[in-house]
């Protein structure tokens, strides 16, 4: 027989790829995308963080997919794929849903954007791109509207922190006080004229995604103008490390973590985003069918009362210590400075209070159960 040649899969690259590793940033592959860690110039992971609980931080999240969905029957497409009702949705508002498998499981989570009165916008994770495009065509084909992969199409910049408005004002003629969050404007940015901006993130705080489009010279120049437009904000370019943490303390899924194909929507503890008042949509029947049997395990919030890092998947132990879930996500909170993590275990153990131990190299540290978010942001006064 003939030898099989080895094939390495392809690492992809963001436009801002080059001015990455120009600025010292660590690199390391995420989901196929070859992306910035953290920024050692910066300060790192603490710093970044910290800066965009306190100031404003700039993250490339270029490797996120977008999926536009137009036509006479695009809300109806959005409804019967999507879990959360897009129907409630005025023009230039957005939401946050997910894509169900008929189990009632996640094909992805998403943040829904409805551009046009026949025209919405879903934006997905970056590892699972393919899939969530192929599923949305699949299972939309009866419905009179277009599906296109736009995840190609755009850079995408995440301005994010309570001076990040001040930041973006400075660059765009849109009134982005006029703006609420999870609402979404169009205007000129850096001279780039009908940019789509929105008023989403994923750290827990207020700020700003912004589309521009993915060519590099444009691309980078944007990006060092919202850099140079931050010194007097004290702005700093953030990674992937300081983005977990600040969605970890916000207790904000993550795909393959907190969701993936065989976690349910109530385990997950994501209800409020479900409407199962609204007409029929994948993954229903299946979530009735679990809500009625009731939950065998839910997701919890847990505070190291031990020294001790919860990390990814580690066990989670009784007093006895017999095993009876996993940590999903877990490291120090460096806005918070404590040990935090999420972690799924039967209901019995899910009040506030109750003490559990975490297995650390082989021995079981104490936690115990709070309430979550861990953090969140102040309201403005």
């Amino acid at each position: 027989m003939p030898a099989v040649e080895a094939t390495t899969p392809t690492i992809r690259k963001t436009a801002l790829n080059a001015v990455h590793r120009q600025m010292g940033a660590k690199m390391v592959e995420f989901n196929g995308w070859d992306m910035p860690v953290e920024y050692p110039s910066a300060g790192g992971i603490m710093a970044e963080h910290n800066a965009v609980r306190t100031g404003v931080g700039i993250f490339d999240v270029s490797h996120m997919g977008d999926i536009r969905l137009s036509g006479p029957q695009a809300l109806a497409a959005v409804q019967h794929i999507s879990m959360n009702d897009a129907a409630r949705l005025a023009v230039g508002q957005a939401q946050y849903s997910a894509l169900l498998y008929p189990q009632g499981t996640f094909v992805d989570d998403v943040i829904v954007h409805r551009l046009g009165e026949q025209d919405y916008l879903l934006v997905i994770n970056a590892g699972t791109r393919e899939k969530d495009f192929n599923w949305v065509r699949d299972n939309t084909r009866k419905f009179d509207c277009q599906v296109e992969h736009l995840s190609d199409d755009f850079s995408q910049i995440a301005i994010q922190g309570p001076k990040g408005v001040n930041l973006l004002q400075k660059l765009t003629d849109a009134d982005l006080a006029a703006v609420k969050f999870y609402w979404v404007t169009r205007g000129t940015v850096c001279g780039l004229k009908n940019i789509l901006i929105a008023r989403t993130g994923y750290t827990g705080e207020d700020g700003f995604e912004i589309y521009i489009p993915a060519d590099e010279s444009t691309s980078v120049r944007v990006w060092q103008e919202i850099l140079d437009a931050g010194q007097e904000f004290r702005a700093v370019p953030c990674g992937l490390g300081a983005r977990n943490t600040l969605r970890l303390e916000a207790k904000l899924a993550l795909y393959e973590h907190e969701i993936s194909d065989t976690i349910n929507v109530w385990e997950a503890g994501l209800d409020r985003f479900i409407k199962m008042e609204k007409p029929d949509f994948i993954g229903r029947a299946a979530l009735e069918q679990a809500k009625a049997q009731g939950l065998k395990r839910t997701l919890v919030g847990l505070e190291m009362i031990e020294r001790g890092i919860a990390r990814d998947g580690y066990k989670v132990l009784d007093d006895n210590g017999k095993e009876i879930g996993y940590i999903t996500s877990g490291s120090p909170a460096p806005f918070l400075k404590k040990n935090i993590a999420l972690a799924y275990v039967p209901p019995v153990f899910a009040p506030f209070g109750t003490q559990v131990k975490v297995e650390i190299r082989g021995q079981g540290v104490g936690a115990q159960v709070v309430p979550t978010p861990f953090y969140k942001r102040p309201k403005k006064s």
